[in-house]
């Protein structure tokens, strides 16, 4: 009895029923959906790079990833080349073989002439590599208790009636079996192929190689997705090896006339204008496409399922194309409209500043009529928690303090880009400046918080930097009105482009592989989405912290009512907040004391929910529920309550279970403060005051992009200079390092030269 005739539901869960066919998908995201896929494996992809071989390492991933999405419940089937790189070798070794027992028959020596191999012919190494590359299969597969079986086809298979329903019939009845067909052309008897004719209505279509093989197998079985894997990551606008060649996202029909097409690969008998037109004739016919690399050891052991799974991989063909530009489309246009913002004056960047905070203003009643759009969207849908719909909601208040945040902003940030940061005299007429330049890219990815996108607007304006905004979909309508203010601004001096909305269904780790348009990411969200962003960026720094478990320590000699008034604030001021307290440490001295017993009853008033940190809990006879982790960040009106013994034990403790983010001393003992706050390596570090003062607008940034908790670059509030680089600018006339050797003329000096305050370049 053939194993796994019956389709099992695995940890990967059911696939949904199969969709009617007729309309291939129009976004990455919808591939999820696929059942019944074709994955086409290239000569490239399956033979060694001498060409006689497979190469097995590859072959055996790509059979695990087609066996996963098997087990899944999807429909698979491999369209494969190899039959002749596999026959090549084993003919070759046999000829060989032969060679070498002839010479020594003849010369009755064992010593041996140089032997040379004959050209093989195509069909002869077919047909000997056939049988041998469908055992290789078999055995692969059956390590995934999946059967396999093969079928080799021709043109007559297609253009005869009887034979073409006979063949569908038998690819159904193996896939109603839960067996993977492995099919391939019968390149034993297959005639020479001929120029790609007719390779233009849907109902014809000749076998001339895998890639129309593929293609009309597609069309036929009504498959939902075809993978042609090859030897290049994609389809590019001009051939892969000229400079400024671009891979392309996504094909539509209409963009044949803009590619240049390279010469075909090392093997096989297609190339990639073989492939195009494979693949929007099955594109027409109603099955999806990609073409991706399957031979990129880095991408091998996943790009199938990467691909299945919605991710950016290769080129995807949709016969829908999108009103809007695509994210690279709008990176670029970000970029060339950032360099003419940072070329202009700085009182010219002030106003676009100060403009967007008068229309923040003005359109007020618009912007909090999309917000409430957003907020009845979000509470009737019942997936975001309170947390996430707090801080989606806007307010006339909080608009008021965002537009006095612009407008302090605009004033201060007047002497930042081109700032001379110091001047050397190298040596006469050679002098070194090192000058503030914008960053280049940002890409601020922001769950909720709409009240974010102007902040950051105007920091990039203030900087010169071009930004790329992703919000979150639950904030979309107020997003958009905002956005829509921010480029009205920019208008002003001609540069609405310099800040883009994306608003096309990318996800968040395609956003972070742009490496080559985006020069630094800034996540505003939740710790996930930060360790999300932080593990998927590939070469761009990320500026961000990933969680704010921030501390308050109540030492044995606070004040009660500084205790009282610093926990309450930090904790119940905005709990959603990431300089939110989280945990407070009470010394040990303090317990069943007044300080003690007010702080438990202004939190029991103020309904915050208390977790007893072990220590905490074991002085308790009825303690409240015990904490989970001492590491958690509630987000909410919850907070731990922990037991120290000293001021060191608070440091440890901190330095333990905290983020780095911002954590807090109550004392009247100054020397106690002073050893806390050189101590503790957070970011922020406070002496009796809330750690909600840990913000940008608050100490004075007009505006923040976030709170980093790392340690370079920019570390705590991140305002307008944690925006900015520098480049050095070295004048002189006609110098060259010639003339400082010791038969040169010239002496180094490196005097540094005084700077009068507010010096540009």
């Amino acid at each position: 009895m053939l194993p796994s005739l019956l389709r099992p539901l695995t940890a990967g869960g059911p696939v949904s029923p199969p969709r009617p066919h007729g309309k291939s998908f129009i976004h990455r995201s919808e591939l999820k959906q696929a059942k019944r896929i074709v994955v086409k494996l290239g000569s490239a992809v399956v033979t060694r790079g001498d060409e006689c071989g497979l190469a097995l390492g590859r072959l055996a991933s790509i059979v695990e990833q087609v066996a996963m999405l098997q087990n899944q419940g999807r429909e698979m089937m491999i369209v494969t080349s190899g039959a002749v790189a596999f026959g090549k070798q084993r003919l070759r070794h046999e000829i060989l073989l032969s060679q070498s027992v002839r010479q020594a028959l003849h010369s009755g020596q064992n010593q041996l002439k140089d032997m040379s191999v004959p050209v093989l012919e195509a069909r002869a190494c077919a047909a000997a590599g056939q049988s041998g590359l469908m055992a290789l299969y078999e055995a692969m597969f059956t390590q995934y208790s999946i059967c396999t079986a093969q079928i080799l086809v021709t043109n007559l298979d297609f253009h005869d009636e009887q034979k073409r329903r006979n063949l569908n019939s038998t690819l159904h009845e193996l896939l109603r079996m839960n067996i993977v067909p492995i099919i391939n052309t019968n390149d034993a008897v297959v005639p020479p192929p001929v120029p790609s004719s007719d390779l233009q209505g849907v109902n014809v279509i000749s076998i001339k190689d895998n890639d129309s093989l593929a293609a009309r197998l597609a069309v036929e079985m009504k498959v939902d997705l075809l993978i042609a894997l090859s030897d290049v990551q994609g389809l590019y606008d001009r051939p892969p090896g000229v400079d400024d060649a671009k891979l392309i996202d996504i094909f539509y029909p209409g963009d044949q006339q803009s590619i240049t097409y390279g010469t075909k690969s090392r093997v096989g008998i297609g190339g990639m204008e073989a492939k195009v037109k494979a693949a929007l004739w099955a594109l027409q016919g109603g099955t999806s496409v990609i073409i991706a690399n399957g031979t990129d050891p880095k991408v091998t052991g996943h790009v199938i399922t990467d691909i299945v799974e919605g991710k950016k991989v290769g080129t995807f063909f949709s016969e829908v194309k999108p009103a809007g530009p695509t994210v690279e489309q709008q990176a670029e246009m970000a970029r060339h409209a950032g360099r003419s913002l940072a070329s202009l004056l700085p009182e010219q960047r002030t106003e676009i500043i100060c403009c967007l905070a008068e229309l923040l203003t003005e359109k007020k009643d618009e912007i909090l009529t999309a917000n409430k759009r957003d907020m009845e969207m979000a509470t009737s849908s019942g997936r975001f928690s309170q947390a996430l719909i707090n801080r989606l909601s806007l307010s006339s208040s909080k608009l008021n303090s965002l537009a006095i945040g612009l407008r302090q902003l605009a004033v201060s940030s007047r002497d930042s880009v081109g700032r001379v940061l110091r001047k050397t005299r190298v040596a006469n007429n050679l002098d070194l400046e090192q000058i503030t330049v914008p960053i280049g890219v940002l890409l601020v990815i922001f769950e909720s918080r709409p009240d974010c996108l102007p902040q950051v607007a105007a920091l990039a304006i203030a900087s010169g930097n071009a930004l790329l905004l992703k919000g979150g979909k639950e904030a979309s309508n107020t997003n958009k009105i905002l956005h829509q203010l921010t480029q009205e601004a920019l208008s002003v001096h001609g540069v609405s482009d310099a800040v883009q909305l994306v608003s096309t269904r990318e996800e968040v780790e395609d956003l972070c592989r742009l490496d080559t348009m985006i020069d630094l990411i800034i996540p505003r969200g939740s710790s996930q989405l930060v360790r999300d962003i932080q593990r998927a960026a590939k070469g761009v720094p990320v500026l961000g912290h990933s969680e704010g478990v921030c501390h308050v320590y109540v030492d044995s000699e606070a004040a009660i009512d500084k205790a009282i008034d610093v926990v309450r604030d930090s904790k119940c001021d905005y709990p959603a907040a990431c300089n939110a307290m989280e945990t407070v440490l009470i010394h040990r001295d303090l317990l069943r004391t007044p300080v003690f017993d007010q702080i438990i009853d202004m939190l029991r008033t103020e309904q915050v929910k208390i977790h007893a940190g072990p220590r905490f809990a074991s002085y308790l006879t009825f303690s409240p529920s015990e904490v989970k982790s001492l590491r958690t960040e509630y987000g909410d009106l919850e907070c731990c309550m922990e037991v120290v013994d000293s001021l060191q034990d608070a440091v440890d403790h901190i330095h333990r279970y905290g983020s780095s983010h911002t954590d807090v001393i109550v004392t009247e003992n100054e020397e106690t403060a002073e050893q806390f706050l050189q101590q503790v390596d957070s970011a922020c570090v406070f002496w009796n005051c809330s750690s909600r003062f840990a913000d940008g607008y608050r100490f004075g940034l007009g505006a923040e992009v976030g709170i980093s908790t790392a340690r370079i670059h920019a570390r705590g509030p991140v305002g307008l200079e944690g925006l900015l680089t520098t480049k050095w600018v070295l004048r002189g006339e006609g110098h060259t390092v010639a003339d400082f050797s010791e038969q040169g003329s010239m002496k180094y000096l490196h005097e540094n030269i005084p700077l009068p305050q507010g010096v540009f370049s």
